[in-house]
């Protein structure tokens, strides 16, 4: 029997632990899942989990001059019962740049055997790529395309991370004063909660890139790729999935990802996808950016309404992971890597 798969869940590698960020300002980690090891919020765990390029001294004192007043990020490996050394393949990015008056809040997720090399690349290598671009003043939509391709050409090289069936996700905000920039590969998201007439509602900053999306499926097609889904023997089917024309693989259930070469030879391609926005403190509240692990079993309206019944980022992230965790052991039996990054705007329930 074929095993059910709703998504692409990676089963290999060792243990490691949830790490618990927390941004300017944010408030104390109680209540937090037990098996959950924390990084608090002083300067030094900062440095060290989100760096910071040039980097400055005592940057944690104080937020930089945006919209963001406060934020949170957690990432934690799932569970799959039948591999217990497997890696947490998610990765979390939260830098700032005072020079800009910029915030970046990323998420990315890892699949294959060696997603986690993939993830942890762009981890390690985005921001300084970015940061030191010389349009990022003046063009960061250009500054970050250019980065991420950079960070992709030089992944592709390394004989370390075999990416022939392994990739990431990449979904990333980008808060430069009010200016928010979304940039999206994959399907990890960003969303926004937003208030108008007393009623809170989500406005999504990035769309997902499905291989059934029509504009993404004629380009599949038109590079000789095929998009379909498998029916399993229970009765239901998995997502739509790119496989190559002539042969059953890779099974890829997104139609622009990072690396995966097997894949891009079948039409999926690794160009982000931008949007912008001008945030309004009178409606804008905050910010979700997270990867499926979180939007599989939650939707966004759910997420928005979560996030907005906790006093803050970190307690929100908390409730999110535990919540996302609950469902995927009742759904699958198995939990995703799940990391997520909430983020209050202008000042939103802050003492």
């Amino acid at each position: 029997m074929m095993e059910r798969m709703r998504r692409r869940l990676t089963v290999t590698g060792s243990s490691g632990q949830a790490e618990h960020i927390d941004g300017a300002d944010a408030k104390s980690d109680d209540g937090m899942d037990k098996n959950m090891e924390k990084e608090k919020s002083n300067n030094k765990s900062k440095q060290e989990k989100a760096p910071v390029y040039p980097p400055h001294q005592n940057k944690y004192e104080s937020a930089v001059r945006c919209a963001v007043t406060e934020y949170s990020g957690v990432s934690k490996k799932g569970h799959a019962p039948y591999n217990p050394r497997k890696k947490n393949q998610d990765a979390l990015i939260m830098a700032d740049d005072p020079a800009t008056n910029t915030l970046v809040l990323c998420v990315l997720d890892g699949h294959g055997e060696h997603g986690d090399g993939v993830s942890q690349t762009f981890r390690d290598q985005l921001i300084p790529e970015m940061f030191n671009h010389p349009t990022w003043t003046t063009d960061l939509k250009k500054a970050s395309a250019d980065a991420i391709a950079k960070v992709e050409r030089n992944m592709l090289r390394n004989y370390r991370i075999d990416s022939e069936f392994s990739g990431t996700t990449l979904s990333m905000a980008i808060i430069r004063g009010n200016t928010l920039t979304g940039v999206n590969i994959g399907d990890s998201r960003v969303i926004m909660g937003r208030e108008e007439h007393g009623r809170l509602t989500f406005q999504d900053i990035t769309l997902d890139h499905k291989p059934d999306t029509p504009k993404e499926k004629e380009r599949i097609l038109g590079c000789g790729g095929r998009v379909f889904a498998v029916e399993y023997d229970d009765g239901i089917d998995g997502p739509p999935r790119v496989w190559l024309g002539h042969m059953d693989i890779p099974g890829l259930a997104m139609s622009r990802s990072l690396g995966d070469v097997v894949a891009h030879s079948a039409g999926v391609i690794s160009d982000p996808e931008f949007s912008e926005f001008e945030l309004n403190p009178t409606t804008d509240r905050f910010l979700v950016v997270a990867t499926d692990g979180l939007w599989e079993f939650v939707d966004s309206q759910e997420t928005v309404e979560l996030v907005e019944a906790q006093a803050g980022p970190t307690d929100a992230v908390d409730v999110l992971v535990t919540e996302a965790a609950t469902r995927w052991m009742h759904e699958e039996q198995v939990i995703d890597d799940t990391t997520i990054v909430v983020a209050n705007l202008f000042n939103y329930k802050s003492n």
